[in-house]
């Protein structure tokens, strides 16, 4: 098993046979099940794997006791990819004491029908927990992102046990160099609703001299944490990454995507780097999310349907809506053949919105684009 410190061990599992993360998320890397052993003069054991993975996980877990049995099993979050597996541990080492939240006892009881009264040790902000060299001290982070949540930061090593956040996509055995992009879809997807509850908790981790964090999915961070700091704090306060455009089209007999490929190469000509788009019915919807995110700016290009917006396009306005899309501007490229609605429709879903700004020039195409579009596009680019 991978060696993070002297004394601490990696025994997370690989899945390589998931296809969607939560029965949504597009992982074609698979998807890594963090699990930690810290081997002191007690030894704990941080958090279990999803369920399919129980045996192998049982067997990385013994093959680093060596024959020691563990002292306690910290339970950092109860969602199942990683809870699913305590009864199992509490079966195989019956005299180890759970470590955790009250909130998460309360779901342990709903989802093994026991909360362990006898072998239970309740932890909440500046509690901590010795080792033997290595001292926890726990930090509740509910909702983040749920209720019941905690990190725990070992004094000696200068390591935090962030729970989900710093987490991304991805089985640590693929390699790549997309922490970012991978890193932002989960967050964006999975966490980004709770924006509020994830600053606060930078705010207390902030605090503490963190040289690694060992999240529950994805790699281990030892290096440039400033750079992973930064951008959570930029998303959990909604901010852009960059001053860049995403363009979100959706075309059903090719007029409206014209318009967007003419936008695209007008801002490019214009020397607008961060120029992203994205046909959304054809492309990862969260991946489309996670740019709206990234970029200040976002052009809306689609079509009127059913007296409506085109059903994927707006989804994904609802996407951005649920996830408290703000501080944002917004064009918009509208098309039908006799009443084009879109822009009064997407400006009605955003009403209750913080801070979206629509640009007050856009494109209106009926029937087909002609020239009088191609002058709205530049005046359009002119304006992001």
């Amino acid at each position: 098993m991978m060696k993070i410190t002297e004394d601490i061990r990696y025994v997370g599992v690989d899945d390589h046979k998931i296809d969607l993360f939560e029965g949504q998320y597009v992982v074609k890397n698979g998807m890594s099940y963090n699990s930690y052993v810290i081997l002191d003069d007690k030894i704990a054991v941080l958090d279990t794997v999803d369920e399919h993975f129980k045996d192998e996980w049982l067997s990385n877990v013994k093959a680093v006791l060596n024959g020691r049995d563990p002292d306690y099993l910290v339970v950092h979050h109860m969602e199942g990819d990683h809870s699913a597996n305590i009864g199992a541990f509490m079966s195989e080492y019956p005299k180890t004491t759970i470590v955790s939240s009250l909130a998460a006892f309360n779901m342990i009881k709903c989802y093994f029908g026991s909360s362990y009264e006898d072998r239970r040790l309740v932890v909440k902000t500046g509690d901590t927990l010795n080792l033997g060299k290595h001292t926890l001290k726990f930090v509740e982070t509910p909702m983040v992102h749920w209720p019941e949540v905690i990190m725990s930061y070992d004094e000696k090593d200068k390591v935090l046990f962030s729970a989900d956040a710093f987490g991304t996509f991805g089985a640590n055995d693929v390699k790549t160099d997309n922490w970012d992009d991978e890193a932002r879809r989960y967050y964006i997807g999975v966490v980004g609703k709770f924006g509020v509850q994830v600053h606060s908790a930078l705010s207390k981790i902030t605090k503490l001299d963190v040289r690694t964090i060992c999240a529950l999915h994805g790699p281990v961070l030892t290096s440039n944490l400033s750079h992973y700091l930064d951008l959570y704090n930029k998303w959990s306060t909604y901010e852009s990454e960059d001053d860049g455009v995403l363009i979100a089209y959706s075309s059903i007999y090719g007029h409206t995507k014209k318009a967007a490929l003419k936008l695209e190469k007008e801002l490019k000509d214009r020397g607008i780097k961060n120029v992203d788009i994205r046909d959304v019915p054809r492309s990862d919807m969260y991946e489309c999310v996670a740019l709206a995110f990234k970029h200040k700016k976002l052009v809306i290009a689609t079509t009127s349907y059913n007296a409506d917006i085109f059903p994927c396009m707006k989804h994904f306005v609802d996407h951005l809506i649920a996830r408290g899309y703000k501080n944002r501007t917004i064009g918009i490229i509208e098309s039908g053949s006799w009443a084009p609605i879109v822009t009064n429709s997407v400006k009605k879903k955003f009403e209750n919105s913080k801070d979206i700004t629509f640009l007050d020039k856009g494109v209106k195409i009926l029937c087909a684009l002609n020239e009088k579009n191609e002058d709205e596009i530049k005046e359009l680019a002119s304006l992001l």
